[in-house]
């Protein structure tokens, strides 16, 4: 959790909340990686695309 406090007030003293929304496209695309090459779920992932 530190690093988060430590991302989210570089952000904001920074001015870079425009960074905010890549960041979290890019933990949700990993976490789409992750679970369709190591789960039960990866047919279903991959019909999405």
């Amino acid at each position: 959790m530190e690093f988060l406090k430590e991302l989210w007030l570089f952000l904001r003293t920074r001015k870079r909340l425009w960074l905010l929304p890549l960041i979290i496209l890019l933990l949700a695309l990993s976490l789409i990686i992750v679970l369709g090459g190591s789960t039960a779920l990866a047919p279903f992932i991959y019909s999405l695309f």
